[in-house]
């Protein structure tokens, strides 16, 4: 099923158009990537790719939500990022030869538009813009790489949570964690168990309430930020 049946046409959902390394080409050229894009949808649970697969592709995420993650030689998870709709994954294939270094797992019912590395080369080579756009956004996730490997460093376990709610807090001091705690607690660079353990503490000093499994009521952001 190629894109250009079910989401080539012009519409805020259309798949091509939410990407924002897309976003600078004329609807036209938007047309062309669409003519060279094919969707596929996955459940949860399924795998995009794995660790070793060779790539050239990328993977655009239409609705649903993927986490990248890495698995260490001792069968320890990193999860890298959380990534849902207008992202894309799988870019690093088409700059590099070698084979996919992370995991790309489904975690609800995902559409993907693929786009073939080797067709969305020739039309980079027309349109340069999108080679610029990837490479935005790929120095926005190495940044962002970066700013955890220092975290992880330099800062307490404590710190690195405090710092993790702040950012992912609502407009009403609500985190509704779109992940689940162990990916929480694998991508801030701790054990589930250390996370647990910290809210509960956290929790106990009138700094948060957790509400089910998934929603933390941030009570003190003044605390949070001294931590």
């Amino acid at each position: 099923m190629s894109c250009g049946e079910n989401c080539g046409h012009h519409s805020d959902k259309n798949c091509i158009e939410i990407v924002p390394i897309f976003n600078n080409l004329t609807f036209d050229e938007m047309m062309e990537v669409a003519s060279i894009t094919t969707a596929k949808d996955y459940d949860k649970g399924e795998f995009i790719y794995t660790q070793g697969d060779i790539g050239e592709k990328l993977y655009v995420i239409h609705k649903g939500r993927v986490k990248i993650s890495r698995i260490s030689s001792n069968g320890k998870e990193q999860v890298i990022r959380v990534i849902g709709p207008g992202e894309f994954l799988g870019e690093l294939s088409l700059f590099s030869p070698l084979p996919m270094a992370d995991n790309a797992e489904v975690l609800e019912k995902t559409s993907l538009c693929i786009i073939e590395g080797h067709k969305l080369k020739k039309i980079i080579n027309k349109y340069p813009t999108i080679a610029f756009k990837v490479m935005e956004e790929m120095s926005q996730r190495l940044e962002r790489a970066e700013n955890l490997i220092e975290d992880i460093n330099l800062h307490s376990v404590e710190t690195r949570l405090a710092q993790g709610l702040l950012k992912m807090a609502n407009d009403k001091n609500e985190v509704v964690l779109n992940m689940t705690k162990g990916d929480f607690a694998s991508q801030l660079g701790m054990s589930q168990e250390t996370l647990s353990r910290k809210l509960t503490l956290f929790q106990e000093q009138g700094i948060i309430k957790q509400i089910g499994n998934r929603k933390i009521v941030l009570l003190s952001l003044d605390e949070l930020e001294i931590i």
